[in-house]
């Protein structure tokens, strides 16, 4: 999926808050000292489109005062579109000690927050944070879980309105995606709460195995 500039402005912005609410004391306590900051992707080194979200979030921390090799080090992981490897990464990465990490694709956060409840883990390109308990609520997710929701879950009843707007005939809709993942239910009820309201029948959904890490 491209990462455009809203997207790349609200993870810049997030991870540059989290970072930015290290306690002062500790700072003004540790001057010299370098803060940690750790990375968990899914994904490959070489993909330009991680590179390209690495790339904001050090310009985001360089405008927040946080420069890389001076003030913070940034340890990243890559594990190469491969699920075996998450717990070991996250394990690997929790062992760090840093102060922060961030945990990107839902197998990746559950993986990391299997392995600590202390950190502060800030998650990305997650759908459902609820379905797989990552936090409680938008307003308040408890915890040490905080992060970006990509997609709201109500964008499935406007899909379903926009269908009907196109096509006012239209009655009955076939949902296609992964129905082994949380966040496929996620967009699912939301679709069952307003279907009926357009009179349309929601047909049986269609397995469909896409890549595992979409």
């Amino acid at each position: 999926m491209q990462f455009d500039g809203l997207k790349r402005r609200e993870f810049i912005t997030l991870l540059g808050g989290a970072v930015a609410s290290w306690p002062l004391v500790a700072q003004a306590e540790r001057k010299d000292a370098i803060r940690q900051l750790a990375v968990l992707l899914a994904g490959r080194e070489d993909d330009s489109d991680l590179q390209a979200r690495l790339a904001g979030l050090r310009s985001g921390l360089e405008r927040l005062g946080w420069f890389e090799g001076r003030n913070i080090r940034i340890t990243y992981r890559f594990a190469e579109g491969r699920p075996d490897r998450f717990q070991s990464l996250a394990k690997e990465l929790v062992a760090l000690h840093p102060e922060l990490i961030v945990a990107q694709t839902p197998p990746v956060v559950a993986a990391m927050r299997r392995e600590t409840s202390a950190i502060p883990i800030v998650f990305v390109d997650v759908a459902d944070p609820f379905g797989p308990g990552f936090i409680a609520s938008l307003a308040r997710p408890g915890g040490n879980m905080t992060g970006l929701v990509t997609i709201e879950a109500s964008i499935a009843g406007k899909w379903l309105a926009m269908l009907k707007e196109i096509a006012p005939d239209l009655a009955r809709v076939v949902l296609l995606g992964n129905p082994k993942t949380t966040s496929f239910d996620y967009f699912q009820r939301s679709a069952e709460a307003l279907a009926p309201s357009l009179a349309i029948e929601l047909l049986p959904s269609l397995d469909f195995h896409g890549p595992e890490l979409a």
